[in-house]
């Protein structure tokens, strides 16, 4: 027994809670899924960002295509203005327009070539899309692990810190299958 100011006794307080044994370990898995949510983020934002920078360089090849697009149409507006105006037996005309036609011809090539390209960066930005929604993925199944983890410190049943761990291991397999994916 203690006693307090003026003579007054309590009785000592032996009641403990029990220290729930699985702290340390339960702990040590909400660190780690910390840890791999902010890495699986920091790789979804690069991702997102690497994908806003590729969808812009297909902008910029679909901007170049309809540049050349509309001068082939000026020049072959042009060559076929010099065969509807001009007699076809002076020479001058006839190789003006000859050149007009290569120009159009250069074009159309040039065109199909800036054509290609864009394509090709729509694809690396679907890919690069697609694996930025896997590290989402990962990171919301990690975000979820961490919280039914959470629980076991609050409910004291091993059963949610294995659920957590399962989806938190689950989080780590999307995200890495976008490091995976072609």
């Amino acid at each position: 027994m203690t006693e307090i100011q003026e003579g007054v006794e309590l009785p000592e307080v032996h009641e403990r809670r029990e220290e729930y044994k699985y702290t340390l370990p339960v702990s040590i898995t909400m660190s780690i899924l910390a840890v791999l949510v902010a890495i699986a983020t920091l790789l979804g934002h690069r991702a997102h960002t690497e994908e806003l920078l590729v969808q812009s360089q297909a902008i910029d090849q679909w901007a170049y295509y309809q540049a050349k697009n509309s001068r082939m149409h000026e020049t072959q507006g042009f060559a076929d203005l010099l065969t509807a105006l001009a007699p076809t037996e002076r020479k001058e005309t006839s190789a003006l327009r000859d050149k007009y036609l290569k120009e159009v011809e250069r074009y159309q090539n040039d065109k199909e070539d800036i054509s290609e390209k864009a394509k090709e960066y729509e694809k690396e930005r679907d890919l690069i899309r697609r694996r930025a929604d896997l590290f989402d993925a990962g990171e919301t199944l990690l975000d979820m692990g961490l919280v039914i983890c959470s629980i076991t410190m609050l409910t004291r049943r091993r059963a949610f810190w294995f659920a957590g761990m399962l989806l938190g291991g689950l989080g780590v397999l999307m995200a890495l299958t976008g490091f995976i994916l072609h």
